[in-house]
């Protein structure tokens, strides 16, 4: 029960758009659908979540028939001003890595 106490609250550390591009990078051919399943997100909270990495420049899809595979611009850097530097790549690498 969240309570509003500092130790009751609920956070994370990675954002649902993080978690979106994660599942498109291990899999750009992945479905909306099963992305939302990995994510417990909606479907359309995962749509609206690439349309935002599109309209900022990380994602961009290509239609292939009835599916898309998408393109992750990892060459890209982070928007966050407090997080310059490292790119989309570098951020990726380290989410992507199996921990063993």
């Amino acid at each position: 029960m969240d309570d509003g106490s500092p130790t009751a609250r609920q956070w994370t550390f990675l954002t649902n758009h993080a978690r979106v591009l994660v599942q498109i990078a291990r899999d750009p051919g992945i479905r909306v659908r099963d992305i939302a399943a990995c994510c417990l997100l909606t479907e359309r909270a995962v749509q609206r979540i690439i349309v935002d990495l599109e309209e900022a420049g990380y994602l961009t899809h290509e239609r292939t028939g009835r599916s898309n595979h998408y393109h992750v611009q990892a060459s890209k850097q982070l928007r966050h001003p407090a997080d310059a530097g490292p790119s989309l790549a570098e951020l990726l690498s380290v989410l992507l890595r199996r921990v063993t």
